[in-house]
């Protein structure tokens, strides 16, 4: 169960509120359509919902606003615009990334797949499909966690015929399990035929909430479309001969040589044309839409109307015709027609596999609801954890939520524990081809740099090896380091992905320690393959490498030094990519260490220290609970010289504010992981 109640977007500069106290349910078991002109609030009214929007009133799903859900994901399946994902991703890749964010087994990806039927897609980017292909794999990842209640934004906009018939058995299926749906839409006829429930709403505000057999009678009328280059004068015909057959009957012209006709059929307007000698081009019924009127008052066009006809439609430049009163006895409200044939099927790209479209009733029976774990599992989706049903499907006990005999019986296993958020961020870091090309530009860049110094001559070896001339603010290892660590959040703002907060990446603590975890894990790796090419490099070209280090204490420093470096560049573009939401800004925040930072802390450093602090190692020792090795002596004493350094000071300075205000600005979110 869905609950809405007193929505209202926050009030604008001298304009009404998009949304204004706007209350209504959508009930599990139907299909519920929000239906309104564009730009009468149907999207902010689901942002609202999704608390993306700042705004007065509380949406329920199943008795719990949003923030109140553990696992918003689970319980809500969401659509807003188009797939939010790198257009360089794989459709499949996409979907298994989403698989970990959700906590689902991966191959759920492949399920979805098929019910969506564009299996034969799952290899091809994201960018290149095409808009009915896109809005397929939308839904795929709206339905990846068996959520309850999905919440779709025009979901068939730019569909054809057959996509559109192919969605509207997608969703009763979902519905017939006992799920609650809502979609927006701008098409009544769409709203009538997809629908179990149409709310209508204008202006914003709520205009009707009815069930589809009272919309259908009240809102679409049934009228005859005449195409003829002689409309003012078929228009003049047809009333005269109703008036003349006391009929009720409604001519409206519209924009060029178009009339509508309601209250008369094609063979009547077809003979009437006949005998007049009036030349028709063609004639076909349709379901026309008697618009609702907003709150406000607007102007009409003036119609010329009989007695007991119906209203005009308010459409510009259409001049309406009405007949005589009608005949005693007659039905004075308007009919009901079946809704008209929709144009046919597009023309398939012939480089574009065409999609199955799975049978509804064999998606529902065995498609993406189908159970996936093993017994004692852990399960998700309506009726599993959460919920407070019963232990199991068809036990006989009476579910506090849909009732008794209403508890779907779905089942998908969860994948939770701390490695989820592990499994998502090494899927979003590995699915793209960013981190090799990052590689192997920072090595070429690198060994060019390293085979210079090398020829120039009077460089340090650890300079040497690592490629970090004076004039360079940071070596091409860290700068590679850092941009891979502003990519861990900054993809992901350019891209929203994680469901239900489309637009608002939840973030949590475990989230966050598995960036900096894999972060870290990168620089580390890229840190020892820029060293190790620079050093074969150098033994090839020169026929002989750096100088070997013999002496442990030589060499530890160094390499604490090295990977310290890294791994700050890294965790400094992952904090400040997550506070202040760009990739760009990560980037910035790396450079600015060595730019900014390490001048301030060289002058606050600078001369002689009044407390030295030789012999430190041997004192934490002495506070240890046990006895270290002597050779962690040598670590403590390397990382306590790295971090006494300007660079080191300075990286951990920055890494201190940017910790702080990644808590101030992400860890508040409602939403969470």
């Amino acid at each position: 169960m869905l609950q809405a109640i007193g929505l209202t977007s926050r009030p604008r500069r001298d304009l009404p509120p998009l949304v204004d106290d706007l209350t209504f349910e959508a009930r599990p078991g139907a299909v519920t359509a929000l239906l309104g002109e564009p730009g009468s609030g149907k999207t902010t009214a689901l942002r609202l919902m999704l608390e993306l929007e700042p705004g007065r009133g509380v949406t329920y799903f199943r008795g719990r606003p949003l923030h109140r859900i553990p696992d918003p994901g689970r319980e809500v399946g969401v659509l807003l615009g188009d797939v939010p994902g790198n257009p360089a991703r794989t459709v499949r890749g996409q979907l298994r990334m989403l698989c970990a964010a959700a906590g689902v087994p991966a191959s759920r990806a492949d399920t979805l797949l098929e019910v969506v039927g564009i299996s034969g897609l799952r290899d091809q980017r994201l960018g290149s499909l095409s808009l009915g292909m896109d809005r397929r794999v939308a839904l795929a990842a709206a339905l990846l966690a068996d959520p309850c209640t999905l919440l779709l934004d025009e979901p068939a906009a730019g569909l054809s015929a057959r996509d559109r018939g192919w969605l509207q058995g997608l969703l009763r299926g979902h519905a017939e399990l006992g799920g609650a749906v809502l979609f927006t839409t701008d098409d009544a006829k769409e709203a009538a035929r997809s629908a179990d429930r149409v709310v209508s709403i204008a202006g914003g505000r709520l205009v009707a909430d009815q069930d589809v057999a009272e919309f259908a009678r009240t809102r679409l009328r049934p009228r005859v479309a005449v195409h003829t280059p002689h409309a003012a004068r078929l228009a003049d015909v047809l009333g005269r001969e109703a008036r003349a057959g006391r009929r009720t009957v409604e001519i409206v012209e519209e924009s060029g040589n178009r009339l509508c006709v309601y209250g008369s059929s094609c063979a009547e307007v077809g003979e009437a044309a006949f005998r007049h000698g009036v030349l028709v081009h063609q004639l076909a019924d349709e379901t026309g839409d008697a618009r609702v009127a907003p709150p406000v008052p607007a102007p009409v066009p003036q119609a010329r109307t009989g007695p007991g006809a119906a209203p005009a439609t308010a459409e510009p430049a259409a001049r309406t015709a009405t007949a005589a009163a009608a005949a005693p006895g007659a039905d004075p409200g308007p009919r009901t027609a079946a809704p008209s044939a929709e144009p046919g099927p597009r023309t398939p790209d012939p480089r574009t596999p065409e999609p199955r479209d799975p049978d509804p009733a064999e998606a529902v029976a065995g498609g993406p609801w189908a159970g996936a774990g093993a017994g004692g599992a852990e399960e998700v989706g309506c009726g599993g954890v959460g919920d407070g049903a019963g232990a199991a499907a068809g036990t006989g006990a009476a579910d506090p939520v849909w009732g008794a005999g209403r508890r779907p019986g779905r089942v998908v296993r969860r994948v939770g524990g701390p490695v989820r958020p592990v499994r998502y961020e090494l899927l979003r870091v590995f699915g793209t081809g960013t981190p090799a090309l990052t590689a192997g530009l920072v090595v070429a860049v690198s060994v060019l740099v390293a085979l210079v110094l090398a020829r120039v001559g009077q460089v340090p070896r650890g300079r040497l090896l690592a490629a970090w001339p004076e004039v360079f603010p940071l070596p091409p290892a860290a700068l590679g380091a850092g941009l891979l660590g502003a990519l861990a959040f900054g993809e992901e703002y350019r891209y929203p992905a994680l469901a239900a907060a489309r637009g608002t990446v939840p973030r949590r603590l475990g989230l966050l320690a598995a960036k900096l975890g894999v972060g870290a894990c990168l620089a580390l790796a890229l840190g020892a393959l820029t060293v190790a090419a620079d050093a074969a490099a150098l033994r090839l070209v020169f026929g002989r490498g750096p100088v070997p280090l013999h002496d442990a204490a030589q060499w530890i420093s160094p390499a604490v030094g090295w990977a310290g470096l890294l791994v700050g560049c890294a965790w400094a573009g992952v904090l400040a990519s997550g506070a202040f939401r760009s990739a760009t800004a990560g980037l910035a925040a790396v450079l600015a260490v060595p730019v900014g930072v390490v001048p301030l802390v060289r002058k606050v450093l600078e001369g002689p220290s009044a407390y030295p602090v030789a012999g430190l190692a041997a004192r934490l020792r002495r506070l240890a609970w046990g006895q270290w090795p002597p050779e962690v002596d040598h670590l403590v004493a390397g990382a306590l010289r790295v971090m006494a350094q300007p660079v080191g000071t300075a990286l951990l300075l920055s890494l201190m504010v940017l910790l702080c205000a990644y808590g101030f600005t992400g860890l508040r979110n409602r939403v969470r992981w």
